[in-house]
């Protein structure tokens, strides 16, 4: 590795290169820990490097389809160009490490830290991956080499300033896993290839931990630095790299449950910060309830009996006719009177549960109030607010975990909705009857075993990936029509262009006309499809009708009548092939050479009495053809389309709803006021960028709706086009209620 003034050279320097900060010199002794450890730890990056080509085309090879296969090609592509930096930037970081052991810290009191809500960004499906992936990794070390790793921290805190524990030392799994995703940063490659990289630190890494703890400690003993520690077992060499499978069962075992412990606790942790976050902010929207007798002592219910309210509420509202009228948090508080009359007292719902009670209800006004689900999917969705709250006092991860089952499936169902129209036949419809048999099932059959929401997620989403797949079929095969449609557009358009070139403005025998327009543009336009109008087939196809026109014209050079001649032969073999080749009508094609043949011996006899005016020998008399002036553009019609006229609306390129057109892109959804009653929600399918067509189609994957740039521009200043938000329901509604909270909390 060059020294590029980031990195310390392996064989030299020390970490005293900010002469304002509080340094001591760092032993000799730990600057050869610390090189000796840079060493292995290089050659370790490196040999992950060399095999991450291998594992991603594996993974490449064995892809269930070029989407996928893609992403593994991406990433390959990705970590090459930025391996070298990410070694350099893993090293920094533990050169930077060991540079802080030598300063002095600084004792400040400590302060509890303001409450924030950052906890609230939510745990993403990818943070929460990759934060289980890391713990699980620092857990087989610390499992495996955890009591060599204790005794190094020991030996370095009788060198250094400060005090480090395994978590803060530079060689432990801890640090050494933040130092690499740290370097990888700039990796823009999907989780799942995260994931594999992560495992691929693990093995060629973090497997050699226990060398690295081992030379670290025997430099150390030979310096005289707790000698007399008791060594620790020591792994054979053979047992490294070795898979769990290849461990004993009791140890795999032992080692999987720590893993699983730690990633348990920090899981917890999490979760308990975000509702801990949410509970300061739902401090104002608490209710009050008074007791009946000034002196009755309010007692809560427990979460089980809780729960008990909610499933006899929940049959209420199992049959869609009793929703309409159905109030939650009225209907609760009347059992809770009924309960608090039979106990004898007053009985009122704990703090902790009333807050997920008010978080569910918010959500859902959120919910049933978004403009991006139909009316009637809204009806079934807001069925599901009882068995959504009783999950949520079942697990207040549901409030930070985007991966938690039963928030998927509330988003899956939103999703699949999204292009849903909702027309009068919606009961008939086979993804609103799968939705309803969810809300009907969840509604009979939940009573406190969270499992249902994973049975029917999976369910869902088998059903919605079938359904994906034929619309995605069809909606290639729309695509591929369109994009054919578009080249056969463009071609006829360059005919078009040819033919006015030479047509417009001159007096021609109508039959000739005639032949250039209905039968020669069809020739042409084959010709530019198949071959492209820069090829020797569309030139020889120009050639042929500039011969024609000219064949047919009144010419006063003398060369002109020896040039006919040589010309019309290979004029009609060309013209013939042309209109057999496009299979134009031979009769029509026999009715036009005859014609043709009668033009070109007028032209002769005209030649004839040019030259020799005197002659005593009359010409045959010929009828004389029939003559067009073209004076109107040709424009030529695909078959099945009616012309059409100028749309005279044209915006201007920077006007604010052709800006909103031009951001549309493949695969948005869209909502389009057809009439006064209904709405056409569709998904825009392809842009047709030569021709500047947006085609849409609905959720089966079918064309409903065409439109031109500047005719969606008018669609969007009238306000009839209005963009659909595709992001997923629940989190989009969990942002809206704390954004809420927020405002009325700074309002407080």
């Amino acid at each position: 590795m060059q020294n590029d003034g980031k990195v310390v050279p392996l064989n030299k320097g020390t970490p005293d290169q900010a002469p304002s900060s509080p340094l001591v010199r760092l032993p000799v002794v730990l600057l050869q820990v610390r090189d000796k450890a840079a060493q292995q730890l290089k050659e370790a990056l490196q040999a992950l490097f060399d095999n991450a080509d291998d594992t991603l085309f594996e993974m490449a090879d064995r892809a269930h389809n070029n989407v996928e296969q893609n992403i593994f090609f991406e990433a390959m592509r990705d970590l090459r160009l930025k391996r070298k930096s990410i070694e350099r930037g893993f090293l920094d970081k533990f050169y930077e490490a060991f540079l802080r052991l030598g300063q002095y810290e600084v004792s400040v009191p400590e302060i509890a830290p303001p409450m924030t809500f950052d906890k609230l960004a939510l745990v993403h499906n990818d943070d929460l991956e990759r934060t289980v992936a890391v713990d699980a990794m620092v857990s087989k070390v610390l499992s495996r080499d955890g009591f060599a790793l204790a005794q190094l921290t020991t030996r370095l805190n009788t060198l250094i300033p400060q005090r480090l524990t395994d978590t803060s030392n530079p060689m432990g799994p801890t640090a050494l896993c933040d130092f690499f995703l740290q370097a990888g940063r700039s990796l823009g490659v999907e989780i799942k290839v995260k994931l594999i990289i992560l495992k691929l630190f693990e093995k060629y890494v973090l497997t050699d931990a226990d060398q690295l703890y081992d030379e670290a400690n025997q430099l150390l003993i030979a310096s005289g630095v707790l000698p007399d520690l008791k060594a620790g077992p020591t792994r054979r060499v053979s047992d490294r790299g070795t898979t769990a499978s290849a461990r004993s069962p009791q140890g795999a075992d032992v080692a999987d449950a720590v893993a699983a412990a730690n990633a348990s606790r920090q899981l917890d942790k999490d979760v308990h910060e975000v509702f801990a976050a949410l509970q300061e902010l739902l401090v104002l929207v608490r209710s009050v309830v008074p007791p009946p007798e000034p002196n009755a002592e309010a007692k809560p219910i427990s979460s089980h009996d809780l729960l008990r309210l909610l499933s006899h509420l929940q049959q209420h509202v199992s049959a869609p006719e009793a929703h309409d009228e159905f109030n939650l948090r009225d209907q609760l508080e009347q059992l809770l009177a009924r309960v608090s009359m039979k106990s004898g007292k007053f009985r009122v719902v704990g703090g902790v549960d009333e807050d997920v009670i008010n978080l569910i209800a918010m959500l859902f006004e959120f919910i049933l109030d978004d403009r991006n689900l139909p009316d009637s999917l809204k009806a079934l969705i807001g069925r599901l607010q009882i068995p959504m709250l009783k999950v949520a006092v079942l697990d207040k991860s549901f409030f930070s975990r985007g991966s938690h089952p039963a928030r998927r499936l509330l988003n899956e169902i939103a999703s699949a909705a999204l292009g849903w129209g909702g027309r009068d036949d919606y009961q008939r419809d086979t993804l609103y009857l799968r939705i309803e048999q969810i809300v009907q099932r969840l509604l009979n059959d939940f009573v406190d075993d969270p499992a249902i929401f994973s049975e029917l997620l999976v369910d869902f989403l088998a059903f919605t990936g079938d359904e994906r797949r034929r619309s995605e079929l069809l909606e290639q095969r729309t695509r591929d029509a369109e994009e054919g449609r578009s080249r056969a557009e463009l071609a006829r358009q360059r005919v078009q262009q040819e033919l006015n070139q030479r047509l417009l403005g001159k007096t021609l025998p109508e039959v000739v006309v005639r032949l250039l327009q209905e039968a020669w543009s069809k020739v042409l336009l084959l010709t530019c499809l198949k071959h492209g109008d820069q090829s020797a087939e569309w030139r020889a196809g120009l050639g042929a009708m500039d011969d024609l026109i000219w064949s047919v014209e009144l010419h006063e050079e003398p060369e002109a009548r020896q040039r006919l001649l040589d010309l019309v032969p290979g004029l009609l073999k060309s013209l013939r092939d042309g209109l057999t080749s496009a299979a134009f009508d031979p009769f029509a094609t026999g009715d036009f050479f005859s014609q043709l043949e009668g033009l070109h011996l007028q032209a002769f006899q005209y030649f004839a009495r040019q030259q020799d005016d005197n002659s005593e020998h009359p010409t045959v008399p010929v009828p004389a053809a029939e003559m067009v002036a073209v004076v109107e553009e040709i424009v030529l019609i695909a078959p099945g389309e009616q012309p059409q006229g100028d749309q005279g609306v044209r915006l201007a390129d920077d006007d604010e709803a052709v800006l909103e057109v031009d951001k549309l892109r493949v695969g948005c959804w869209v909502e389009i006021q057809e009439d006064e009653e209904h709405k056409l929600r569709c998904k825009l399918a392809a842009i047709i960028e030569p021709t500047g067509r947006f085609v849409f189609v609905n959720r089966t994957g079918m064309k409903v709706l065409e439109k031109t740039r500047m005719g969606l521009a008018v669609e969007f200043r009238r306000g009839a086009v209005r963009l659909l938000d595709d992001a997923l329901l629940f989190d989009r509604a969990l942002e809206a209620v704390i954004g809420n909270l927020r405002r009325l909390k700074g309002g407080a």
